[in-house]
């Protein structure tokens, strides 16, 4: 049974949903600390008692939405069958939902370019990599991925790429063809030889 969850809780819930809102449609530059807190019917000073200021506000806001997004595209933890199977329709689902998650697109978009170095960290990205690098080490145990590449490695390039796939695929679509293609090149350098 999961306890309901607390007036701080629902507040600091609330504050990220309007933040993630608010980010979206103004950017980072435009859109205040107190734009956020009386968007979300509170005062500045509760905003800071959760956030020490509007970088580690705007920070969270990012994960919260790219959070959302990942838990939709990722394959469900406990779901079994080939790694590749399982992970290669990531891209594709990613790109799909992502018009629905308005600050992770922009982002990725690099409309806010001078804090995208620091989200490349985001407790969620981390997350579905170590989740990715674990099924990878598995998998070669299992002699069913290439074991000439250390899984952790694996996973971090394979996250670069698919990241720059969804920035690239903002600015332009991609096509039938260059998407099996890419699928085709994921698939390489994971599969057992």
């Amino acid at each position: 049974m999961t306890a309901s969850p607390t007036k701080g809780e629902r507040t600091r819930a609330r504050l990220l949903e309007t933040a993630v809102q608010r980010f979206a449609a103004d950017g980072y530059r435009r859109t205040s600390v107190s734009d956020i807190a009386r968007a979300a019917g509170l005062t500045p000073a509760a905003v800071y008692a959760y956030f020490p200021n509007k970088e580690a506000l705007f920070k969270a806001a990012v994960d919260e939405d790219a959070a959302a997004l990942i838990e939709r595209a990722r394959p469900p933890r406990d779901e079994t069958g080939p790694l590749g199977e399982r992970w290669l329709a990531i891209p594709a689902r990613l790109h799909r939902l992502l018009p629905e998650y308005p600050l992770a697109r922009r982002v990725l978009a690099a409309q806010e370019p001078e804090v995208l170095p620091q989200l490349l960290e985001l407790p969620s990205l981390a997350d579905l990599r170590a989740q990715l690098a674990r099924e990878l080490a598995a998998a070669q145990r299992m002699g069913d991925a290439r074991v000439d590449v250390d899984s952790e490695v694996l996973a971090l390039g394979l996250e670069t790429i698919v990241l720059a796939l969804l920035t690239s695929g903002i600015h332009v679509p991609p096509d039938e063809a260059r998407a099996r293609g890419v699928l085709a090149v994921l698939d390489a350098a994971t599969r057992a030889p």
